[in-house]
């Protein structure tokens, strides 16, 4: 199910094997922004994006050429630069729609530092104060930093991976194996594939930063 908040949809050029899931989130997006390559999604679906952005290079074919005739922003960078090109998209989404979540899709697969380097976005010093969302059909993650809210179904998987460091979880409600005034250290997986017990669980810290995965066998609630 798609946000009902106000949302800005950015893709990446990862690997989105199924795309009739995709839809809903076009059609329902207050903007829509491209990161180079990922332009190969919505195109796919019939849509232009408003913006495309990175460098360039992994454009698909024709693409290039066609740029002149279609009524979107390009903001062109060097290939020259210290930024990925999601990550320069996002940062763009952030500054220009500072009030709206911003939802990733095509975030993953393919190399595993793009993956990786993906997820680590998420707890970009200048994406602070921003909900950021990295989605796929019946999974989304996002970084919590202080408390959340996950809403889904009776046995949805919800993973708790620590960030950066040793995370002190204040209470967990909602979930099958509670954690209340405990620490989740980074490194072991403690904190894998516990289940939620109804349709509504949430999470609060005390310190420290979580990524949160929440992974279901039906459509993905509000987050």
């Amino acid at each position: 199910m798609v946000s009902k908040r106000d949302f800005i949809l950015v893709f990446a050029n990862g690997i989105i094997e199924e795309l009739s899931w995709v839809e809903p989130y076009l059609a329902q997006a207050r903007h829509v922004v491209a990161a180079d390559g990922g332009i190969r999604h919505p195109l796919a679906l019939g849509h232009l994006p408003d913006v495309l952005i990175g460098d360039l290079d992994s454009l698909p074919e024709g693409v290039t050429d066609a740029l002149v005739n279609w009524d979107i922003e390009v903001v062109r960078y060097s290939p020259a630069k210290d930024e990925t090109d999601l990550e320069l998209a996002l940062l763009y989404a952030a500054r220009r729609f500072p009030n709206d979540d911003l939802f990733v899709l095509g975030g993953f697969g393919g190399r595993m530092d793009h993956t990786l380097a993906n997820i680590l976005l998420l707890a970009h010093p200048l994406l602070n104060g921003h909900r950021v969302y990295l989605v796929e059909e019946r999974q989304r993650a996002w970084l919590i930093v202080d408390e959340t809210i996950i809403s889904g179904h009776p046995g949805d998987t919800v993973s708790l991976i620590p960030l950066g460091g040793d995370v002190n979880v204040s209470e967990t409600t909602g979930l099958r194996w509670p954690l209340i005034d405990e620490v989740l250290a980074f490194g072991p997986a403690r904190g894998n594939s516990n289940e939620m017990t109804g349709e509504r669980a949430t999470v609060r810290l005390a310190g420290g930063r979580l990524l949160c995965v929440h992974t279901t066998g039906g459509r993905l609630a509000d987050a």
